[in-house]
């Protein structure tokens, strides 16, 4: 089974919404969609659903052309954000709900409520409505009405985003198992970097209505092909800045100097634009070959075990991940430690040059 967008393109008046959207997507993996608020995750899940229509282009199942058909005559079975679930029915007739319409016989439609349930953990909850329930227990109500249909296209418009982190986590570790074994296309959409490594598959990056790049997820991360796809692939956003390959020597801005480590060898002298994760600037030395950045501290923001300090260097900010709790004095002087052999570069048209080699030690391959 194959899902085919074939240059599609939607409209809302003069705005365009998406632009030249060319996707083939399959059963056996979830597809992460992944972009920032905004950038057109929800339109391209509308016109998958079938609940709107492109302004241009053609949407296939199969081969068959079902651009034109509504989502009641479509396979398909979509959970949002905000969990919707019927506030007369119990949880139980919840899930029911779309296999009675299907016709299905009490026995079957029981078994396969119950079967569902367990999945997510709510078979206890059966009698219980919508009202008496956790925000967390309505969401996964939400999700098991969903999943019951067996669909061929399932879509989750950020499910998760308005639990708490505990629960976030399990239902995480839950959706990875149901995504290997059923039969569905997923796509799973999501503003963040974190959520994208932890359900894997493939992941399509899309920013103000454009794909910008289709690939499997942990090579995305470590090796996204444009400036535009490290910023928005990076929580906290990539640091940038732009300097120069001059023989066997990095110059970052005006001053800071370093010699090229083993990825960045090959590149030609010239001019390039240089990337690091925030995980990878610290305010004290880890390793002989860090690199000192004279800066002024902006912040200190702690957040739970680690400070984000931001600190601007020539009139750059950058931002650093540092582990531990550190209450730095706004405005004092900080030396910034980069490790120059996790750094990114850029041509001046903005396509990757040279990527750090990936550690297979990080468990999802963010080091």
């Amino acid at each position: 089974m194959t899902l085919r967008l074939d240059h599609v393109s939607k409209r809302s008046g003069p705005a365009l919404d998406l632009d030249d959207i060319d996707l083939a997507l399959e059963p056996g993996q979830p597809y992460v969609l992944f972009g920032l608020t905004l950038s057109g995750k929800t339109s391209l899940m509308r016109l998958m659903a079938g609940l709107d229509r492109p302004t241009a282009g053609r949407i296939f199942l199969d081969g068959e052309d079902i651009t034109g058909r509504s989502v009641r005559q479509r396979n398909v079975a979509m959970v949002y954000q905000q969990f919707i679930n019927y506030p007369s029915f119990t949880v139980y007739d919840n899930i029911a709900a779309p296999l009675r319409r299907k016709g299905l016989d009490r026995a079957a439609v029981d078994r396969r409520v119950r079967e569902t349930a367990a999945t997510v953990h709510i078979d206890h909850l059966f009698d219980r409505l919508p009202h008496e329930l956790s925000g967390g227990q309505q969401q996964r109500t939400a999700l098991a009405r969903a999943l019951v249909k067996d669909a061929a296209l399932l879509l989750l418009d950020e499910p998760l985003v308005n639990l708490d982190y505990k629960l976030r986590e399990e239902l995480r570790i839950e959706l990875q198992a149901i995504f290997g074994r059923g039969e569905s296309i997923v796509v799973y959409a999501t503003t963040e970097p974190l959520e994208a490594l932890m359900l894997g598959g493939r992941t399509i990056v899309l920013d103000a209505g454009r794909v910008l790049q289709v690939g499997r997820t942990l090579e995305v991360f470590h090796r996204p092909a444009t400036v535009r796809v490290a910023q928005v692939f990076s929580d906290p956003p990539m640091n940038l800045i732009d300097g120069a390959v001059e023989s066997g020597w990095f110059r970052l801005g005006r001053d800071v100097r370093g010699p090229l480590p083993g990825h960045m060898r090959g590149l030609a002298p010239g001019p390039y634009r240089f990337g690091l994760r925030a995980n990878h600037l610290s305010v004290s030395r880890t390793a002989a070959e860090d690199v000192e950045v004279p800066a002024a501290v902006d912040l200190a923001e702690v957040s739970g075990s680690e400070t984000f300090v931001h600190v601007t260097h020539n009139g750059v900010a950058w931002v650093v991940q540092q582990e531990g709790v550190h209450t730095l004095q706004l405005g004092r002087p900080v030396t910034v430690f980069l490790k120059s052999r996790r750094m990114f570069v850029f041509d001046p048209a903005g396509g990757l040059a040279a990527a750090p080699p990936i550690h297979a030690a990080s468990p999802v391959g963010a080091e």
